[in-house]
């Protein structure tokens, strides 16, 4: 992919008109700005020794917004030109109408570059890519004789972003994002179980296809694979359940963080509504979103309204402190935006959306969590899951757990579902580890209809009798 500049006032725009003409869409208006964005990606999948696709896509585009109170007037467009531009104005006049309103102030804060701005999948030949799939092919099988099938993908995308604001201020960046993907599957006497593993972020992808970097994940997957062909059937009920650290935040993520953000506070929709300051979870307990940790897969300088990344408190100590906050909710609730306007692309208009969502880490050795349990389940993997952010309820299905015995960690399972609400988990952890990671990257996160990358982190985390679902023998 080729490293060139964006710059729309050079190759497509008249700076100056454009600015009047953002000025004219946003007359009356709290808020509004111009989205500019292009996007260049490529990716690869190896499947069972064939190249089973090889794309690259290209787009770019505007989108134009003005904010009147609770209201949105959006427009987007392909074409980035004059023409093109001025219609948009009109259409998002409709829903401004006469206005009133006075302009909220531009963004506060300086914006600081949490990656490289880089193309990152640029001057690494397509056949180094298509060779490095069949290398990790080549690796499992002859690693371990039981694979019968592998497959393993490769994207690396950039995302060039320029915003206008009505007050002519300016932010541009490009945000790099690459990822691998690995899956194995394992034939062992006509029983067949698959494990994956995979993970990326927002820097180079030479820096990815290191060989100790996949070859770390590749054998994760076959070890996940393995632990499956031994996996009995999990036993339902309600037990203890010790999720281990990293990515199984991603129950945190879904559980309490769409609860979290401004918009669902605002319309009384989230479970959380009308508890600011209240004890919702056990006093260890203190989580933050923050978008400001270096080439994270969640990372963002500033969000896509121009608003500076942060570090946000949401509950301290068990104690409910804040919100995750884009400029039009912040301003609707009497606080400041917090960097989490977010849109999946210029044709969509931004929202309140999580970056890297963490629950902080304790003090407890996690030995001793796991020895404090009697009859439980250790929880390191999970696949998909549902929630209900009006009432926290979630369905969460584990990729890899294993039953506890008296502090002792036994046969894995297979099939075990974790079902609760949101507030009464939290209500009910226990006890934190001192172990705080970070998931390998490979979170997405989905919210009316758009998806943008994501985060999570958190240490060991003991939860007191939370309901199991199990499968049958």
């Amino acid at each position: 992919m080729k490293n060139d500049a964006f710059e729309p006032f050079v190759t497509h725009l008249d700076r100056d008109a454009a600015l009047g003409i953002l000025r004219h869409a946003c007359a009356g208006a709290d808020d509004g700005e111009i989205f500019f964005e292009r996007r260049r990606g490529e990716g690869l999948m190896l499947d069972d020794g064939r190249l089973r696709n090889a794309s690259y896509d290209a787009s770019s585009g505007f989108g134009l917004r003005a904010v009147q109170g609770g209201a949105i007037g959006y427009a987007h467009s392909s074409d980035i030109n004059q023409a093109a531009l001025a219609r948009a104005a009109d259409t998002v006049r409709l829903a401004v109408g006469d206005g009133g309103g006075q302009m909220a102030l531009p963004p506060a804060g300086n914006a600081t570059p949490l990656y490289a701005q880089i193309d990152p999948g640029a001057g690494l030949p397509f056949a180094q890519k298509v060779a490095l799939l069949r290398e990790i092919d080549d690796y499992l099988r002859a690693k371990d004789k039981r694979v019968v099938q592998v497959s393993a993908s490769l994207a690396a995308n950039a995302q060039d972003v320029v915003i206008l604001r009505p007050d002519g201020g300016e932010f541009a960046e490009t945000r790099p994002m690459v990822r691998l993907n690995i899956s194995v599957i394992l034939n062992d006497n006509g029983r067949r179980e698959s494990g994956s593993a995979g993970g990326g972020g927002r820097y180079a992808l030479d820096q990815l296809i290191a060989p100790n970097t996949w070859r770390a994940m590749a054998d994760e997957a076959l070890r996940i694979a393995t632990v499956n062909l031994g996996a009995l059937p999990c036993p339902a009920g309600v037990r203890d359940v010790l999720l281990g650290a990293g990515w199984p935040g991603i129950l945190l993520h879904e559980a309490i963080g769409h609860g979290l953000e401004g918009d669902h506070i605002r319309k009384g929709s989230s479970v959380f509504t009308d508890q600011l300051g209240q004890q919702v979870a056990a006093p260890c307990v203190t989580v933050v979103d923050d978008g400001t940790l270096h080439d994270r897969r969640g990372a963002i300088s500033f969000d896509d309204e121009g608003t500076p990344s942060a570090r946000t408190p949401l509950i301290e100590e068990g104690r409910l402190t804040g919100f995750m906050q884009d400029r039009q909710n912040a301003r609707l609730m009497g606080v400041a935006p917090t960097g989490n306007g977010r849109r999946e692309s210029y044709a969509h208009a931004p929202m309140p959306r999580m970056t890297n969502t963490l629950m902080l880490g304790g003090e407890t050795d996690p030995k001793d969590l796991l020895a404090d349990m009697t009859d439980g389940i250790y929880a390191v993997g999970f696949g998909g899951g549902q929630v209900d952010i009006t009432n926290g309820k979630f369905v969460f299905s584990c990729t890899e757990a294993y039953q506890v015995k008296n502090g002792q960690i036994g046969a894995p399972l297979k099939g075990a579902t974790l079902i609760g609400d949101g507030l009464t988990a939290l209500q009910n952890i226990r006890a934190l580890g001192n172990d705080f990671a970070l998931d390998p990257g490979m979170g997405t996160c989905g919210k009316a209809g758009q998806w943008v990358p994501v985060g999570v982190g958190q240490p060991s985390t003991l939860i007191g009798g939370l309901t199991i679902g199990g499968s049958k023998a």
